[in-house]
């Protein structure tokens, strides 16, 4: 049997991307196993997630997206630029497309600036009441966790957000698993550490849940930090994200846009 793959990347959160907008390729109840064994960056092809495309009874395309450890993640921002940029090279769709997500659907614009692809993403309106994220309690979430003051917002997967004064100073592998596996948290979060870097701009060091690691950039982590921000006042509606693996921009007025590229890494055969 010989499977067929795409590798994508989104500001350095790549993805195996399976095609099966005509035909399943990989069965539902394997997927999860799949995922587990090709992320692996030692035994497997290496990625943050596997990504499968398929038609949508009410979308133009559909997207489910499977993490190293197995899990299958609600939404995921870069992920859905590196679908949509595989989706127009093939023809599937246009310069503007929808997406259903387990989170919702999702809407792309896209295109070339010459061979530089970008896609700007509506991303799930940023929620902050502790029921949406979900988190135990009630009212909005902002609790100290050791010596951290933790904010948290669901922007399609449950975000925590951690204003520090320097990123770089953090041992995010150290220090935010017992953040993100922390019990007021009922389907775990991802954990964001973010410094100011000016009136509407900030950095950004992202742990993500699934992939149970720092990873280079995270949509979804990038949307829930400038959400955080911005609901606190520092910054106006547009703000500038730069992640480990390069810049999103963000825009927060009537919702939440996510603006960044995507890039086609390779395409190879699994032979099993």
């Amino acid at each position: 049997m010989e499977i067929l793959f795409t590798k994508l990347q989104g500001n350095g959160n790549d993805f195996v991307l399976i095609d099966e907008y005509e035909t399943p390729v990989i069965p539902d109840d394997m997927k999860a196993q799949f995922a587990a064994l090709y992320c692996d960056r030692r035994f497997g092809i290496g990625a943050d997630g596997v990504i499968c495309l398929s038609k949508s009874e009410k979308s133009d395309l559909s997207m489910r997206i499977f993490q190293p450890d197995g899990s299958e993640a609600e939404m995921c921002g870069n992920g859905i630029r590196c679908l949509a940029k595989y989706a127009f090279d093939a023809g599937y769709v246009r310069e503007s497309c929808m997406v259903e997500t387990p989170a919702g659907e999702i809407s792309v614009t896209m295109g070339y600036s010459g061979n530089d692809f970008s896609a700007m993403i509506t991303m799930t309106t940023p929620v902050f009441d502790r029921k949406d994220i979900p988190a135990a309690g009630k009212g909005e979430y902002r609790e100290r966790i050791g010596e951290f003051e933790v904010y948290a917002v669901n922007t399609g997967v449950p975000h925590a957000v951690i204003i520090v004064d320097a990123v770089d100073a953090i041992d995010v592998g150290s220090v935010a698993p017992a953040i993100r596996h922390h019990p007021t948290f009922g389907k775990g979060a991802n954990v964001n550490f973010v410094e100011r870097t000016g009136p509407d701009s900030i950095r950004i060091r992202t742990f993500e849940r699934g992939v149970e690691e720092e990873t280079l950039s995270c949509g979804t982590g990038a949307t829930a930090s400038a959400a955080v921000v911005h609901k606190l006042g520092y910054t106006g509606d547009t703000v500038s994200v730069e992640t480990r693996g390069g810049p999103l921009t963000i825009c927060l007025k009537d919702g939440a846009t996510m603006e960044g590229p995507a890039t086609t890494v390779f395409s190879g055969t699994i032979v099993c």
